[in-house]
């Protein structure tokens, strides 16, 4: 099972002819909405999906990234809360359980404290509290992701020489065989398998890296949470050693401001990216995933 195995697709238009896809493939547990990071898509759920195969997933395409339209005005975690509200409206979903991974975590914390009563819980892959150490201005984020948005520049002859990039540049821990990894990236590219130019809006991604890391909506979004969150998060950033996006001290000081909805493990062994787009990592997720769902039941 895989991404490419999503049975559904909806299209949700959006103000100003915006639309946006999601994709859904039943299962036999409550229905999980996913939400991915800040330079994927929806097929970043390949490996929890050929994980846990009986997961009731249905994930979009966050706004200008894949099939979905980027917007005209700026990108923001309050925008994104909105289209995957709209999405739920589509499927007709009161409520679901939120998966979210990097930027889709805060995107899932967001959507928690504007609308509780649409969220039963959260899993939290690597993101999703605000971050100690962050950059402070736009030039230092349009530095800090210049890897992701080198990419778009090109016309990329064909998958592999894509996957070869985001390996070397970006995810430097995956396998460029992986099977799942290449079901993943072709959905990045216009022609799929056969290449052609990124689906990534360069300037939606630094509007909402600014929106994360510029100003306090992350935190006054966990101040608000009120549903039961459990946080993965890995031990290194980018490759071995790197210095992770949460420390131990960070974690355990937002474990105790939050007052009990959030609980935290550490992911040993792993880089951000790997925490979903390896084999072990997506195993760890999905059993994260799982306690959510269990302990909502």
């Amino acid at each position: 099972m895989s991404a490419d195995d999503f049975s559904e697709h909806v299209e949700v238009t959006r103000p100003g002819s915006r639309v946006v896809h999601a994709w859904r493939r039943p299962g036999g547990t409550r229905p999980v909405l996913a939400v991915h990071g800040l330079s994927s898509t929806s097929r970043l759920w390949t490996w929890l999906l050929a994980e846990d195969p009986d997961v009731d997933l249905i994930a979009a395409d966050l706004s200008g990234r894949g099939a979905s339209t980027p917007r005209s005005d700026a990108s923001t975690l309050a925008g994104h809360v909105a289209d995957q509200l709209a999405v739920l409206d589509a499927l007709e979903l009161e409520a679901v359980d939120v998966l979210g991974m990097s930027l889709g975590g805060f995107v899932a914390v967001q959507l928690a404290a504007t609308a509780p009563e649409r969220v039963r819980s959260l899993t939290l892959l690597d993101g999703g509290p605000p971050m100690v150490r962050r950059p402070t201005s736009r030039e230092q984020l349009e530095a800090a992701f210049a890897d992701r948005t080198a990419r778009l520049g090109t016309d990329w002859p064909d998958l592999a020489g894509y996957v070869d990039f985001v390996v070397a540049h970006t995810a430097p821990l995956l396998d460029p065989a992986d099977p799942h990894l290449a079901t993943c990236l072709a959905h990045d590219l216009e022609r799929g398998r056969d290449g052609g130019r990124v689906r990534l809006d360069g300037r939606a991604l630094v509007d909402d890296a600014a929106d994360v890391f510029l100003t306090d909506a992350a935190a006054d979004a966990l101040r608000r949470l009120a549903v039961p969150a459990q946080l993965l998060y890995a031990e290194w950033s980018v490759g071995a050693g790197s210095t992770p996006a949460y420390t131990d001290d960070e974690v355990a000081a937002v474990v105790a401001a939050s007052e009990g909805p959030l609980r935290a493990e550490l992911l040993p062994g792993h880089d951000h990216a790997g925490v979903v787009m390896s084999p072990s990592g997506a195993a760890a997720s999905a059993r994260a995933l799982r306690r959510s769902l269990a302990a909502t039941g």
